[in-house]
């Protein structure tokens, strides 16, 4: 070797003086309410295990440590995952040329070794004074988000957002399945209040256009709000506990324990349909104690829907909630169920549907927000899953809400009914009123006419009692409440080893 190919002492102290000034970063103190980079890793990995890539990326740059993001591969209780983690005191954590290289190939390995990869996020954007760098060519921001598209459905993608995600940037983690934002320090917009002004004549707030709570709960683009970086860490890592590492495997069984409450009360699924009562009660009663992990718990409440555990086994629940708009599916709660079934069926998770359905929501207001076209897309998530999937009928079930919500029709492993439920095309008052509208107007003697409904609801309700659907075999098994758990063991018991079907292939998770 010649001596020209050796490097010198002086070169070596300016690599480790460049990988100590890589590693500290800039200033995070400004920040306060924000962990530095580093320690959200801290907080995310298991001790140790952090193996970085590229951290003397534009190390001959004044200023851009590691050119303000972070990658590379860590463990979460042990299993591997790839991450990004941008560092907002590097130029508000900017993607520039060598940045944005860095990030495809983290996603390139992701998408080889069939990793989960989970983002932090906290970036201005584009950085500007680099535009020929991140922008048009094959290696820039393009190539990120059709990397983050083609691991859709493959492997878990997990978004803690901590920070902006501004322009095209913010569809960083709008390509992914979860997104946690921080309260205060979170947003999403594709531009600035102060360019919206402009464009538009819109005066506004970063908060109201692309704050955590309008995401979380109006938008729908966030799907929970946390008041820490911490928080919503933590969180994430709850959620890779969920999941498998990838489309060709089935999540890990965790230990089983009871639910939490062991009683069933009388009345906690109310015979009346028109009572309201709060779904999630009848869940924790299903589910492992502590299990159940919400999922967009505060956009469409009208659907609830969220994984938990049942004896150790992971489960998705899809429910109607009848405390929010009696449980009627509109047009975001059509696309909540879809995306999460879609979720479930990617990554090889049974679905329990439980059913307290009035139907789709009807009226001008929905129809002009294309009600159907939004329907069409809940009942095609749902007819194409092939993972194991099981109704329950907790009260009523009408109309094409019953059809949406895992009706016989769409090959439940089993259809199960309480006590408690009714399917029908509607309810027997709205059904009696539709048949008889103008025989019902034109008796006059109110006493008469309240006779003539009464003794038609009868005629409706013998229709479409339990028995006859048991009798008929539209329904399965009608279990008692407090059996219900133990019904929904035994034939996830029974599903197990179940397989797709041979040559279908999977699908990406669909973004609402």
């Amino acid at each position: 070797m010649t001596a020209e190919l050796v490097g010198s002492p002086g070169d070596a102290a300016k690599v480790r003086a460049a990988q100590t000034a890589a590693h500290a970063g800039m200033d995070p103190s400004r920040w306060p309410a924000k962990l530095p980079v580093r320690d959200r890793l801290a907080v995310l990995l298991d001790p140790g295990s952090w193996v970085e890539d590229g951290l003397l990326a534009n190390a001959g740059s004044d200023g851009l440590p590691a050119d303000g993001v972070l990658t590379g591969v860590g463990r979460i209780d042990g299993r591997k995952v790839a991450v990004i983690a941008h560092d907002y005191t590097v130029k508000a954590g900017s993607w520039g040329e060598l940045g944005c290289e860095k990030q495809i190939r983290i996603l390139e390995r992701a998408d080889r070794d069939l990793l989960p990869v989970v983002y932090l996020v906290d970036s201005a954007g584009g950085r500007l004074n680099d535009q020929m760098g991140f922008f048009p060519g094959r290696r820039g921001a393009s190539r990120i988000f059709h990397l983050q598209v083609r691991l859709s459905g493959r492997v878990p993608q997990i978004c803690c957002l901590l920070g902006p995600s501004a322009a095209g940037g913010a569809y960083m983690p709008a390509f992914t399945d979860w997104v946690g934002m921080v309260r205060g320090n979170a947003s999403m917009y594709l531009a600035s209040p102060r360019i919206a002004e402009k464009v538009t004549g819109e005066v506004t707030t970063l908060e109201e256009m692309g704050g955590a709570a309008m995401h979380a709960g109006v938008s729908g683009c966030g799907d929970e709000v946390f008041e820490t970086d911490g928080e919503a860490i933590a969180a994430a890592r709850l959620l890779v506990s969920y999941l498998p590492d990838s489309f060709r495997e089935k999540p890990a069984r965790a230990e089983a324990c009871p639910p939490g409450p062991r009683d069933w009360p009388a009345d906690l699924v109310p015979t009346d349909p028109n009572t309201a009562y709060d779904v999630l009660d009848v869940i924790e009663r299903i589910v492992d104690a502590d299990s159940f992990f919400e999922i967009k718990s505060r956009w469409a409440t009208e659907m609830v829907t969220g994984f938990g555990r049942i004896e150790g086994e992971v489960v998705g629940l899809v429910a109607n909630q009848p405390s929010v708009r009696s449980g009627a599916i509109f047009v975001d709660s059509a696309d909540k169920a879809a995306r999460f079934i879609t979720l479930c069926d990617a990554f090889n998770i049974p679905i329990v549907f439980l059913q307290d359905v009035p139907g789709f929501m009807v009226g001008v207001a929905v129809e002009r927000q294309g009600i159907i076209r939004h329907g069409a897309k809940m009942v095609t998530a749902m007819a194409s899953a092939e993972v194991p999937r099981f109704t329950v009928v907790l009260r009523k079930a009408y109309a094409a809400g019953y059809y949406a919500m895992c009706a016989p029709g769409f090959e439940p492993r089993a259809t199960i009914a309480l006590p408690t439920a009714t399917i029908g095309t509607m309810s027997p008052e709205a059904s009696v009123n539709a048949m008889y509208a103008n025989r019902i107007a034109g008796i006059e003697d109110p006493a008469e006419r309240a006779e003539f409904l009464a003794r038609r609801v009868a005629e409706q309700e013998a229709e479409m009692n339990l028995l006859r659907m048991g009798s008929d075999l539209v329904v399965d098994a009608v279990v008692e409440p407090e059996d219900l758990r133990a019904e929904l063991v035994r034939r996830l018991a029974d599903a197990a080893g179940w397989e797709r079907t041979p040559g279908r292939r999977h699908h990406h998770v669909s973004p609402v």
